[in-house]
């Protein structure tokens, strides 16, 4: 069967391979119908990081999927013809105490497995196996939005996490900022307007489809940092300024949601000093998050099933198929979400 796989390192690696049919591990086969792409899968093309499978030299591409199950075992919950999502985190085989418990998305030892990024085939093959407590059911009347629950389930870990802290004290949250509007802040600005919170999104992008995207998605789009306080701050770019700007913003008691990877290149400059003064004199939260375990899929499934599905579809702007694969991997200026197809 065909798969996308590259050489973990090597930069330019990636390439349509024939391999073998998915091996026995994993009781349920699935034909995959498509793949996300993000800027992970850019970063494993571009050789920055990645490991492939023990004594393997490379790896199967992809970690957001959508396929519907061929063949399942009687008792796993699934059947022939259920569509589903592979869940990406696996547990490390120690296990630490989180993976003990299913909480795999909080690895203490840094063991754990990811599909298509870290010691495990990902789901960029024409088919693939799971067992079934790594697979989720997603609404048929999703069609292909179905492939956001990944990116979905991020954000839904993040939002459960902002709420536990809220209870600390007395909150009741009122206004909130994203940043960025790519598939993850649309997510995250998805969960904000479903708990009728005033949600706000900054991003650079004059034109294209994000401003409509998060206007009728009943958000304020701003491309210009807005000049207000906020309860809550998911910052999804990653860029040290944009950070700075969003710990700055949030109202005393704030709490700020880091989910984005920048790049090492180059230094933050800050004022240590003046962060400090306003965590600890305004009880204010800064807070990283990543991953997700079964839960968070679960959630963000539900969140999905509750949105206007034509607006989730015109997140996913570009559709490429298979035979044209490297198309999908370039990144267009109005890309919001790319979509590699395995079926015409």
């Amino acid at each position: 069967m065909h798969a996308l796989t590259v050489v973990p390192g090597q930069a330019g690696s990636l390439k349509l391979d024939q391999v073998e049919e998915p091996p026995g591990r994993g009781a349920v086969l699935v034909r995959t119908l498509a793949v996300g792409v993000c800027g992970t899968d850019r970063e494993l093309i571009d050789g920055e990081y990645g490991e492939a499978p023990p004594g393997r030299r490379r790896l199967v591409l992809g970690h957001e999927s959508l396929g519907r199950v061929l063949e399942a075992p009687a008792g796993s919950g699934l059947a022939a013809g259920d569509t589903v999502v592979g869940i990406v985190r696996h547990p490390d085989p120690v296990p630490c105490v989180n993976c003990a418990l299913g909480e795999w998305d909080m690895c203490r030892n840094g063991q754990y497995t990811e599909r298509g990024i870290k010691q495990l085939d990902g789901f960029a093959a024409q088919r693939f196996r799971s067992e079934p407590e790594f697979l989720v059911k997603v609404a048929p009347a999703l069609g292909m939005a179905g492939v956001l629950l990944e990116p979905a389930s991020v954000l839904a870990k993040a939002w459960e996490h902002i709420e536990r802290i809220g209870t600390r004290a007395r909150w009741a949250p009122r206004r909130v900022l994203v940043t960025g509007a790519g598939p993850v802040g649309l997510m995250g600005a998805l969960f904000g307007v479903q708990r009728e919170l005033e949600v706000h999104v900054y991003d650079r992008n004059r034109s294209g489809p994000k401003p409509a995207l998060v206007r009728d998605l009943g958000a304020r789009y701003h491309t210009k940092f807005p000049a207000i306080e906020f309860d809550i701050a998911i910052e999804c770019t990653g860029a040290p300024a944009v950070i700075a700007q969003a710990v700055a913003a949030s109202a005393p008691g704030g709490i700020v949601c880091l989910t984005g990877l920048g790049g090492t290149q180059h230094l933050a400059s800050f004022d240590v000093a003046s962060l400090n003064q306003a965590l600890v004199m305004e009880n204010r939260v800064v807070f990283g998050s990543v991953n997700a375990n079964r839960r968070h899929y679960e959630a963000a499934a539900s969140a999905l099933a509750r949105a206007d599905p034509a607006w989730l579809d015109r997140i996913i702007a570009r559709r490429a198929h298979l035979d044209r694969f490297e198309q999908a991997y370039v990144r267009g200026e109005s890309d919001v979400k790319t979509v590699l197809l395995f079926e015409n």
